[in-house]
């Protein structure tokens, strides 16, 4: 990868200028080439994603079975490869043979493919272990029950939720509406089949506006496969999304002296619409990463560039602020009516653990026997050599790259999440509430994964400007084409990486009883529930099946102490103390 990201320049951003625009003439020429790549580039991922996933549909396999799972995701590696190995050898050959543009147009695609197919591999592994059913993950239990409530209340005409973001019920009732014949259930199995799809995708070219094709991929590879929520995606969608958003902003804030105002303005409105619309879908991210990004805009406003300077960022921030709340409206008004009557007291495996450890989570599904040790032991003072990379990369990219844009857009949402966290984790006893803090678990590892790759990308674009320097009087010969081959390397790399990782998360949704308390339970349960027409889907678990109930408009819990997940009536006093409400009188 040393070749997408080749030097640092003066300015705060951190990628330099694309050197297939570099390439081109003067004048309009660089926008227009660059247009049709960057059109390429996005579609190959998308089509690449949805497509892969509508070929696994096809796989022929008894999903309740563990030979027919390990059939399954076997088929999904091979497919895979007879895509992957043209592609990655089209890379490798264009490294060594072809000429400046069109070699980094070839990585440009070769990167998005393996966007495009990382997810797309898990999204295929859910269509697998949904095979015979026309019910999504979780069928009509938990989550997935509440938002089938909501969505078809909506198309009752009970309208929307108090606080509950309006953006994927919406989706999911119109979707049912016009494609499934009002049928929710099925609907959201669309739904989930598609967003898992696209995660990948749509997070690379989230992170694409800010870093070179192989270095974006190294962000939202790992993040995208290890952050899929199959069961209700659009919630870390958003998140992952969020992050690079919110380094654009802080770009182009501190570029605003060279805007125009009418340029400040229109970016402003962009970027606003951009973050109403993510509002809209899921809002948590925008509650922990709130404060980081205040402080980090007033550090990046030009206060000592003149009124003219502040003037373009007044416009900027201020476009940004109204059209993001205007976009958002729907979901800030109700918040303001009804915020601060919601409290979550859901309590669960993670907010039994070690509130210091970031880097891993079970959920309410951890399937992890009582006997092992979580978090898992590391070897020194308890941290694992996972942990120390990546706070290694923290240390590096504070020291290398504080001032650039999309470092401080990470440690800002890094610090903030981190802070409001152990605030909440603390008052959790006195005030009998969770308030969602654990998937603060989310923010932080994602922040620090990409600061490790930021740091990655930092350290070498520094250590070729001291080679350049050192050698700059001397004649020193390098293997040909050297930074070529080691980027299509690393493509190689991250493309074998993202295979085994798909696998691993579609292994982990691949159908178990409920009694192994693992992610399986939810495909298991979709097996569970009669068709349309009555009859039992294909593969259910002795040929046996349940009706699915009405789809009611779900009510707010009445709980006014937390209320303890996996954990037995025996075991509640040492958890959440007192005694276990009896079934009929829980909220």
């Amino acid at each position: 990868m040393p070749d997408v990201a080749t030097e640092v320049p003066d300015e705060p951003q951190l990628a330099p200028p694309d050197p297939e625009a570099s390439a081109a003439a003067p004048g309009r020429r660089p926008r227009t080439r660059r247009l049709p790549a960057a059109t390429a580039e996005a579609a190959l991922a998308l089509v690449l994603a949805v497509g892969f996933m509508l070929w696994a549909r096809n796989i022929h396999v008894n999903p309740l079975i563990r030979v027919g799972q390990v059939s399954g995701l076997a088929r999904l590696q091979f497919r895979a490869a007879l895509l992957a190995i043209p592609l990655l050898a089209a890379v490798l050959w264009a490294a060594r043979r072809a000429g400046g543009p069109r070699w980094h147009l070839v990585l440009r695609l070769g990167c998005a493919a393996v966007a495009g197919l990382g997810t797309g591999i898990v999204a295929g592994g859910i269509a697998v272990a949904l095979r015979g059913t026309p019910w999504g993950l979780g069928g009509q239990d938990g989550d997935p029950g509440t938002l089938q409530g909501y969505a078809a209340s909506f198309l009752r005409g009970e309208g929307l939720p108090d606080v509950y973001p309006p953006g994927f019920i919406v989706l999911l009732a119109e979707w049912a509406k016009y494609l499934r014949g009002g049928h929710v259930g099925y609907a959201l199995k669309d739904l989930q089949l598609l967003l898992s799809a696209v995660f990948g995708p749509l997070c690379y070219l989230a992170w694409r506006t800010l870093l070179r094709p192989a270095w974006a991929l190294a962000v939202a590879l790992p993040a995208a496969i290890l952050f899929l929520d199959p069961i209700r995606p659009y919630s870390h969608l958003v998140m992952v999304v969020l992050l690079p958003l919110i380094g654009c902003l802080l770009t182009e804030l501190t570029r605003v002296t060279a805007l125009s105002a009418r340029a400040a303005l229109l970016r402003g409105v962009s970027l606003g619409a951009a973050f109403g619309l993510l509002f809209l879908v899921y809002s948590g991210w925008f509650v922990w990463s709130a404060p980081g990004v205040l402080a980090a805009v007033l550090l990046l406003v030009p206060w000592r560039r003149g009124r003219a300077a502040l003037t373009r960022a007044a416009g900027l921030l201020g476009a940004a602020a109204v059209t993001a709340a205007a976009v958002g409206s729907p979901l800030l008004l109700k918040l303001a009516a009804h915020g601060a009557g919601t409290v979550d007291r859901y309590a669960y495996f993670d907010v039994y653990t070690d509130p210091a450890y970031v880097l891993g989570w079970r959920s309410d599904r951890s399937g992890w026997p009582a006997a092992w040790a979580w978090p898992p032991p590391g070897e020194l003072a308890g941290q694992t050599t996972f942990s120390l990379l990546v706070l290694a990369g923290l240390g590096l990219a504070l020291a290398l790259g504080l001032r650039r844009p999309p470092v401080i857009a990470a440690l800002s949402c890094l610090v903030s999440a981190w802070v409001l966290r152990f605030w909440f984790a603390g008052h959790m006893q006195r005030d009998q509430a969770v308030m969602l803090y654990p998937r603060t678990t989310w923010l932080i590892l994602y922040a620090l994964i990409a600061l490790a790759v930021l740091a990655a990308l930092l350290l070498s674009a520094g250590v070729r400007a001291a080679w350049l320097r050192l050698t700059a009087d001397r004649q020193v010969r390098l293997p040909r084409f050297l930074g070529r081959r080691l980027a299509a390397g690393s493509l190689c790399g991250l493309a074998v990486f993202g295979a085994m990782a798909a696998s691993w998360s579609a292994n982990r949704y691949m159908p178990q009883n409920p009694q192994s308390g693992t992610m399986g339970i939810d495909a298991y349960r979709s097996h569970m529930l009669q068709r349309a027409d009555g009859s039992c889907p294909l593969y259910a678990p002795g040929h046996t099946c349940a009706a699915p109930r009405e789809d009611r408009r779900p009510q707010d819990s009445k709980d006014t102490r937390l209320w303890c997940g996996n954990v037995s009536a025996e075991n509640w006093p040492l958890y959440c103390g007192g005694r276990a409400p009896s079934p009929e009188g829980s909220g």
